[in-house]
């Protein structure tokens, strides 16, 4: 009976500390997979088209993997005349920290109607944005750092991302009173100041409020189009880190 009790006990414990940290409720038969130390929610739509896009989402191990080297692959893929798009999510929350992507593909060379999001988000006008996408126009820059929502002026600015190789990294560091977001050639939190593309700092007035956006990487469609090359397109995340 003692330790039947014990065991009602730790259960009611670990319920609470999840409840409290910001778990995100996950559907009966949702896939969870380990990534860099955290637990992510590979999302599906079902079979319904969703937004952003509008697109299919799949939670195919053929559009979201993590290899045997540990990198996340997120990939767009064809099946039965359907484009599926790839996005997961953190399982947990952590508000005011810096989140810092390591990515291991050419998103520079990602087809002009893909884009590729890292971002944290809880509604349209509680997220913050780094995108990579020319956004269906091949003469476009294709990167940006946006606060939602990004159509009020000063709240985005575009730029080009020309890598020379497979490895960038991308971080946004959210605080109360700012927003400072960065991208670098190669893989290194302290680049030297050749490889820094670009950085901006957000001081504007719709700096996310709430501690509950959650940190979410997407690879998807522009207003569903498929890509213009009609070839599937992959995003590789080799690390991620929360400091």
């Amino acid at each position: 009976m003692v330790k039947y009790m014990l065991l009602i006990f730790l259960f009611a414990f670990v319920s609470c500390k999840k409840e409290t940290s910001g778990d995100l409720p996950v559907q009966q038969g949702a896939r969870i997979i380990s990534f860099a130390g955290y637990d992510w929610v590979v999302e599906d739509s079902n079979d319904n088209t969703v937004g952003p896009g509008p697109n299919y989402f799949s939670n195919s191990e053929d559009n979201v993997w993590v290899d045997d080297q540990g990198r996340m692959h997120l990939k767009i893929t064809q099946r039965d005349g359907k484009w599926y798009c790839a996005k997961v999510s953190l399982w947990n929350t952590y508000g005011y920290h810096k989140y810092v992507f390591f990515l291991d593909s050419r998103v520079d060379e990602l087809d002009k109607n893909v884009v590729a999001g890292l971002f944290a988000y809880e509604t349209d006008v509680q997220e913050i944005d780094i995108e990579v996408s020319k956004w269906g126009d091949a003469n476009n820059d294709n990167c940006q750092f946006a606060v939602q929502p990004s159509s009020t002026a000063g709240n985005k600015v575009r730029f080009n991302l020309p890598l020379k190789d497979d490895y960038s990294t991308h971080f946004f560091d959210w605080q109360k009173d700012s927003i400072k977001f960065g991208s670098y050639l190669g893989e290194s939190l302290t680049p030297p100041e050749e490889d820094v593309v670009k950085t901006w700092t957000y001081t504007g007035e719709d700096i996310p409020t709430s501690q509950n956006l959650r940190l979410k990487i997407n690879l998807w469609l522009f207003r569903g189009k498929y890509p213009s090359d009609n070839q599937n397109n992959e995003l590789i995340v080799s690390d991620f880190k929360i400091l």
